[in-house]
C-alpha cells in the first residue's frame, strides 16, 4: 500500500509540475514583452527595399515567423525602420508625398509583437510612386518626417 501512495504522489507531483510550465512560459513572456518576437537586422529590408538606403534600426516581423503549425504560403513582412539622416528629404525631392497613415493598427496575428511599437505621435506621410503593386507582390510605405521612420507592410516583397 505504502508504495502506491508513493507512486501516486510522484504522479501528482509531475502532473502539477508539467501545469506549472505554461504558466511560467507565459509570465515570462509578458514580463519580457515578447521582445525576442520581432527582427532587428536591417539586411533583408534593404533588399526588399531598395531605394530606402542604408537602414540604421529596424524591428520587424515575418508572416512566416512563429511556431504556427502551418507556415503562411505568402510572405508579409511589417515593422518599423529607421532611415538615415537626410534620407527622407532626399525622396521628397523626387516623390509626391500625401499626410496619410496606415488605415490599421498591426491587426495581422504575427504583427502583435509590433503594437504599441514605433515613433511616438507620428504624423504619417505617404508617396504612392514608392509603393509597389503587381506581380504577386505590393508595398506600402508611411513615413514620419520627425523621427525618420518609415512603417512598412510588403506582401512578397521579393517578387
Amino acid at each position: 500500500m505504502r508504495g502506491i501512495a508513493l507512486e501516486r504522489r510522484k504522479v501528482i507531483g509531475v502532473a502539477a509540475g508539467l501545469a506549472v510550465l505554461p504558466v511560467w512560459w507565459g509570465l515570462r513572456q509578458v514580463v519580457s514583452g515578447a521582445k525576442g518576437d520581432w527582427h532587428t537586422d536591417t539586411a533583408p529590408l534593404e533588399r526588399a527595399f531598395p531605394l530606402l538606403g542604408p537602414l540604421t534600426d529596424a524591428k520587424w516581423v515575418s508572416s512566416r515567423d512563429s511556431d504556427r503549425g502551418i507556415p503562411s504560403p505568402e510572405l508579409v513582412l511589417s515593422g518599423f525602420a529607421r532611415l538615415t539622416p537626410g534620407k527622407l528629404a532626399e525622396l521628397a525631392v523626387a516623390h509626391a508625398f500625401v499626410s496619410e497613415g496606415p488605415a490599421d493598427e498591426f491587426s495581422s496575428w504575427f504583427e502583435k509583437p509590433l503594437k504599441g511599437e514605433g515613433p511616438e505621435n507620428p504624423r504619417w506621410v505617404r508617396s504612392h510612386e514608392l509603393d509597389r503593386d503587381g506581380s504577386g507582390y505590393s508595398t506600402s510605405l508611411w513615413f514620419d518626417r520627425r523621427s525618420d521612420t518609415v512603417r512598412f507592410w510588403a506582401l512578397n516583397p521579393y517578387g
